[in-house]
């Protein structure tokens, strides 16, 4: 049961302290918060799909999750809007009080995800994300994508910073550092 004020806490007082007990539960949460800062993020009213394993075990709850979630944003590159497919599992001890300190405790009759699941999948989300792996990008000159205009890829345009050096050559034999048998020869 999730509560709707509270959608990523699970309640588990039927397993509470009784070691063996599982449950599978199948739950779609509506994100309250987006998740992740960067250039995609799973957004907030979007929704997150869950498949929880809660197992009692003799030091608390043991939770097994696969998280399920559309990350949307732009690619990195040429910057059209995109949607990202979001997959992760973890699996977590939430332990009874015990007067050691634990990260995750069953609280009561329940035990909380929200940290879980948005640590899972904010570290997730790519950094860079691309609309597709091969995704040319914007041109330099003209901002136009270049997956749409692939007649701008194909033009040569050199930076004129270098054109003083562009009739410099070097010739096989100098440069090449590499000793030639006659200079090797000489001691």
């Amino acid at each position: 049961m999730v509560n709707k004020e509270q959608p990523f806490r699970v309640h588990v007082r039927d397993l509470v302290n009784r070691p063996g007990e599982m449950r599978e539960q199948r739950l779609t949460i509506a994100v309250p918060d987006a998740m992740g800062e960067g250039l995609v993020s799973v957004r907030a009213g979007s929704e997150l799909d869950l498949d929880v394993r809660l197992e009692s075990v003799h030091e608390g709850v043991l939770v097994t999750a696969e998280v399920d979630a559309t990350a949307e944003g732009e690619c990195g590159r040429c910057l059209i809007d995109i949607a990202l497919p979001v997959e992760v599992e973890f699996q977590e001890l939430f332990a009874y009080h015990s007067g050691e300190a634990f990260e995750y405790e069953v609280q009561d009759d329940h035990v909380d995800l929200e940290s879980l699941i948005r640590d899972a999948v904010v570290l997730a989300l790519p950094f860079q994300p691309v609309c597709r792996p091969d995704c040319p990008g914007l041109d330099p000159v003209t901002g136009q994508r270049l997956a749409d205009h692939p007649e701008l890829v194909a033009r040569d345009e050199r930076d004129p910073r270098w054109a003083a050096l562009a009739g410099f050559q070097a010739s096989e034999d100098e440069g090449s550092g590499a000793a030639s048998d006659a200079d090797l020869n000489r001691d």
